[in-house]
């Protein structure tokens, strides 16, 4: 009997209520209230199953969580939710006002496909004043189940799924999708993030760097009269094997009128920012723009912080807050791996969260330790938003791994296990050896933006310190129509 174990395994999205009063004489309310299932009948929940074939040590990315995306899907005013769970069905829930949600996910048609599905977007692709959904996939399954979905919007609460024939049916390893007009011309493009999912050794990786992998490189789609073609080569867009993507955003950077893209990449390679040169290109501008980057990328947001007209970015990272994770989880530094990576065009890197400051001069100022948001554990998703409504941004985060998949002392009895299985001839159990990873939940990150260039962490009094784990994230007035 073939053993296994199913976890909740993220938390992708908190529905909150603002809280614009405070009681007489007790503390001042949290600035946000958890609303529970029950109260707005969304029941969502990602789990997936772990036995010796399906694992993270089998797939490293396994634990790396779906998606959610908001937006208004039948044009009544009020925004809609769509959920991805990695190993079950997707959720689409119909918003009925005052935070009351309806589960519509089974007469829309958009419960996806049994494969492996990440990240979400909601976007009009074919310009018809309804928004469509597009679903990623990846896993280590054949190419077939990596096929990405589009939704096209049916105008009744219906989809139909349409990929192939808009040409967005993408078999590569994929962890987000974005669409945006890079061209100008007046339709919306797309951006597939995507990701390895072999292993690379640290040494001797730049003489990949211009190799192209069609699964594991990012693709561009240039929409040709609502037929997409995919123009990554000749756009100037990397699709090398060691570019593991895990997170997109776009933004006018250098102030130019034109979008650019930001892409953070996990491990060696590092991030990239490919600036518009209005002409159908991007050029890399990364080395030129920033003095040092995150080390291990994740999430990332573009966005004005310091309220200055120009748009700044965050990136995230692993390195814990307290010293005793920090010591238990982070790997020892490398200077001689440091100084090969600088040397070898991966530029200078390092294992924290980055706050790149914009100086309006095509440059960038890091400035994520004097902010004070440095350091924030295993971190997703990261939101620049004025969460308390003073004008300034604020920065939201998710947080946590399901299993402390880099703790020294499992990495210590897991390098003796296998010792002791080679010695003795026995087969290696995976599962096992999965579950004896410890599990610690941890909470969020909220940080109030002081309007100095310094945030401070103001997790408990707003009201979102309840430890999970939690992946992707969005925000949106969902009681008000717009």
């Amino acid at each position: 009997m073939k053993q296994e174990r199913r976890y909740k395994k993220s938390l992708f999205f908190f529905i909150c209520c603002w809280c614009g009063s405070y009681a007489c004489s007790q503390s001042p309310a949290p600035l946000f209230t958890r609303l529970t299932p029950r109260q707005t009948g969304i029941s969502f929940s990602n789990e997936i199953r772990e036995d010796e074939t399906r694992n993270v040590l089998a797939y490293e990315y396994f634990y790396n969580g779906g998606g959610v995306a908001v937006g208004d899907i039948n044009n009544d005013g009020l925004p809609d939710i769509f959920f991805t769970a990695n190993d079950k069905p997707c959720k689409l829930y119909l918003n009925q006002g005052n935070f009351q949600f309806k589960d519509i996910t089974r007469q829309a048609g958009v419960q996806g496909r049994g494969d492996w599905k990440t990240g979400c977007t909601m976007a009009d692709v074919n310009g018809d004043g309804w928004l469509d959904i597009y679903v990623c996939y990846s896993g280590k399954g054949p190419a077939a189940s990596r096929r990405n979905e589009l939704y096209i919007n049916n105008h009744d609460n219906t989809f139909t799924e349409c990929a192939h024939q808009y040409g967005l049916d993408d078999t590569g390893y994929s962890t987000q999708a974005i669409f945006f007009d890079y061209d100008l011309d007046g339709d919306l493009d797309c951006y597939v993030l995507n990701h390895n999912i072999k292993a690379y050794k640290n040494v001797g990786l730049h003489y990949l760097k211009n190799d192209i992998d069609p699964s594991a490189g990012d693709h561009l789609y240039r929409n040709d009269n609502g037929h997409f073609t995919e123009v990554s080569q000749q756009a100037g867009i990397s699709g090398n094997p060691i570019s593991f993507g895990l997170g997109v955003g776009v933004s006018d950077l250098n102030g130019d009128g034109w979008p650019d893209i930001y892409v953070s990449n996990d491990y060696t390679e590092q991030d990239y920012l490919y600036i518009n040169n209005r002409d159908g290109t991007f050029s890399q501008k990364e080395m030129y723009a920033f003095g040092h980057m995150s080390q291990f990328s994740m999430g990332n947001d573009l966005a004005d912080m310091n309220n200055d007209g120009l748009p700044d970015i965050i990136t995230l990272d692993m390195l814990p807050e307290d010293n005793r994770r920090q010591k238990l989880l982070q790997a020892q530094e490398n200077y001689e791996l440091y100084e090969y990576m600088a040397t070898n065009g991966f530029h200078y890197q390092f294992m924290r969260n980055m706050l790149q400051l914009n100086n309006g001069n095509g440059t960038f100022s890091e400035i994520g330790q004097l902010a004070g948001t440095s350091n924030t554990d295993w971190s997703w998703s990261p939101l620049m938003a004025d969460l308390d409504n003073d004008g300034w941004k604020d920065l939201f985060i998710t947080n946590g791994y399901m299993r402390d998949y880099t703790n020294k002392d499992f990495l210590k009895y897991w390098g003796e296990y296998l010792v002791k299985q080679a010695v003795h001839k026995d087969s290696i159990r995976y599962l096992d050896i999965v579950q004896m990873m410890p599990s610690t939940h941890v909470a969020n990150y909220a940080f109030r933006n002081n309007g100095n260039l310094t945030f401070t962490n103001e997790t408990a009094n707003w009201g979102l310190n309840t430890p999970s784990f939690a992946n992707g994230a969005v925000y949106a007035d969902l009681e008000v129509a717009s």
